[in-house]
Order: C-alpha cells, then structure tokens, then sequence
C-alpha cells in the first residue's frame, strides 16, 4: 500500500497531475484509488461547500474545522480501506495544505492546528508528498487561461498566496520532494514518475503507457 499526496499553490497543475499519475499507474497494471480535498465523501462535500463556496463571512477557525471535518471523513471512510485493501492512493491535497493555507496563510497557531491535525488523520502520514511550486502570478495566470471560476480562497490577495507558497517552499522531511512546476509538463510528469516508483518499491516504465 502507498500512500502519494500532491500538494502546491493555486494553479501548480496538481490536480492535472494526480489524474496523470492515476491513469498512468492504471496502464501499468497497478490498482489505484485517486482523492480530491476537501470531499471525496457526503460529509466531506457538504464541508467542501461550506468552506469554499459559501458567501457567509467565517472565522479562520471556523473554516479550519470544515477542512479537518471534511479530512477525518475520507481518511476514515475511503483512504484507510483503499490502503488496507492494497491499493495506491492519490491525493489532489492533505495536511500540508493546513499548515500552507491556515497556518502560514490564516496566521492561526501552528502547534494547536497540528494537534487538530493529528485527530483529524488518526495519525495518517503519506509516504510520498510532491510539492509543485509556481510563483503567484503564473498560477493565476493559469487559472485565468482556463477559465477557473475562483473559490473563496483563490480569491485571497498576493499577500496571502505568496505566504502560501513560501510555507510549501520550506517545507521539508521524510518523504518530501518538490517540483518546479513551470517547467514543460512531460518535465514535471517524469520527475513525478521516478518518485512515486521508488516509494512504490517497485520498476515502473511509461513506456507503452
């Protein structure tokens, strides 16, 4: 069982790349599962709406609670039966989407938000987390290009995506790679290849995929 998470700003390409990874990994004969947050789960849209959709004025604490309500459903509900039935998992966002977006962004205190964290997860960590990093502009451009209706959160200032980005930027430990995410996408889709294939134990050729 594996356990990937792609993580990064506004318009890195994570949601384009977990769906790549998933079809490709598929094509190679492998069985997995890929997740979006929030939602993935009733609750867990519900809270997606909520949190990303709503127009009513929120207290940070308030929308970090729709995130981590959101988290402990899937994780409970859909991320630890897919693992323990063998299968990989791949997540468009996961705990270091907390600490980018309500810590360094929202300013709330980092040691009570991991704690909150920890409850959330049941202690769940990903073996893999790629970090996709773009500067702020390109991402909006991006978006923009695509024609992305913006969320709540999308529509926060520089100020706060800059704050964002940089807490992904240094973020680090076990497991933990990061992409440079302006690079062409067959770039970024190789690196991303050779990382899920080393935490996976096993050879995995795009050839023919």
């Amino acid at each position: 069982m594996t356990f990937v998470v792609v993580e990064g700003p506004e318009g890195a390409g994570k949601s384009t790349l977990v769906r790549w990874l998933g079809t490709t990994l598929r094509a190679a004969g492998r069985e997995v599962l890929t997740v979006r947050e929030p939602g993935g789960t009733p609750i867990a849209e519900a809270a997606r709406k909520l949190a990303l959709k709503s127009r009513h004025d929120r207290a940070f604490a308030a929308e970090l609670f729709l995130f981590l309500a959101a988290r402990a459903d899937l994780v409970e509900r859909v991320i630890r039966p897919a693992l323990a039935d063998g299968q990989i998992v791949i997540a468009d966002r996961f705990g270091l989407s907390t600490i980018a977006y309500q810590v360094a962004g929202r300013g709330l205190p980092q040691a009570d938000v991991e704690a909150a964290l920890r409850i959330a997860t049941g202690g769940l960590t990903p073996d893999l987390t790629i970090v996709l990093d773009i500067p702020v502009a390109v991402g909006r451009q991006r978006q923009q290009v695509a024609g992305k209706v913006k969320d709540r959160i999308e529509r926060e200032d520089d100020a706060f995506h800059t704050r964002v980005r940089e807490a992904y930027r240094s973020a680090s430990g076990p497991g933990i790679i990061h992409i440079d995410a302006s690079q062409s996408k067959k770039a970024v889709q190789d690196t991303a290849w050779r990382a899920v294939a080393a935490t996976t134990g096993r050879a995995l050729s795009l050839r023919g995929v």
